[in-house]
């Protein structure tokens, strides 16, 4: 079986972005999104990646924002790559000289193919739990047997995962590679680091 990666979302301190490096996940996500708890400035976010060690990759997530405020982020932070998760339509997400990907709330089958198809220019797909005016972050698992067994990009799967049901959802869905947000914290915004390290080994040893 190929190799899952784990990313832990929601980082919001210089601690925990040791703690996920140091369990050895393979990306934290940075939350430019003013209306989440999990949510970082731009100082914040730049002592964050400078506090990493090499071949962690950053993720900025964004939700809806203008594409002045990206490059303002993107000329601050040097962030390795671009979460859209909000209603970013593919020319809104183009043009950065950054890899990205695009988050899709499931709602059905034909719906998530649909859509993926859409983002041509997407590096992969990432799919998450649809709950209705919540974009992304409900810590609610969704219908795994709604995902398309022909999606054209990478599968990253999300929605609801913690250490209880992440190698189920490994054996069932066989994503690219899993995020975790709320499923590895103390309360929102704050990893807990015992969660994290089994996290990250759990969905190694599922392989």
């Amino acid at each position: 079986m190929p190799i899952v990666r784990s990313k832990i979302c929601g980082i919001t301190s210089v601690e925990d972005a040791l703690i996920a490096a140091e369990a050895g996940a393979d990306a934290i996500g940075l939350v430019f999104y003013s209306n989440s708890p999990r949510a970082v400035n731009v100082q914040q976010a730049r002592k964050i990646v400078a506090s990493l060690p090499p071949f962690v990759t950053t993720v900025g997530l964004f939700v809806n924002a203008s594409r002045s405020e990206i490059s303002e982020t993107l000329d601050a932070v040097p962030l390795d790559m671009l979460q859209f998760h909000g209603d970013e339509t593919p020319a809104d997400c183009e043009g950065f000289c950054r890899p990205w990907y695009k988050a899709l709330r499931v709602h059905t089958s034909e719906d998530v193919r649909q859509q993926a198809a859409r983002y041509a220019g997407a590096s992969a797909i990432l799919l998450d739990t649809f709950v209705s005016g919540v974009h992304g972050g409900t810590g609610k698992v969704f219908d795994w047997s709604l995902i398309p067994a022909d999606l054209p990009k990478p599968l990253i799967l999300a929605g609801g995962l913690t250490c209880q049901n992440v190698q189920q959802a490994v054996a069932e869905v066989r994503p690219f590679a899993v995020d975790v947000s709320g499923g590895v914290e103390l309360s929102k915004g704050v990893k807990d680091a015992t969660r994290v390290q089994e996290f990250v080994r759990l969905v190694r040893s599922s392989m």
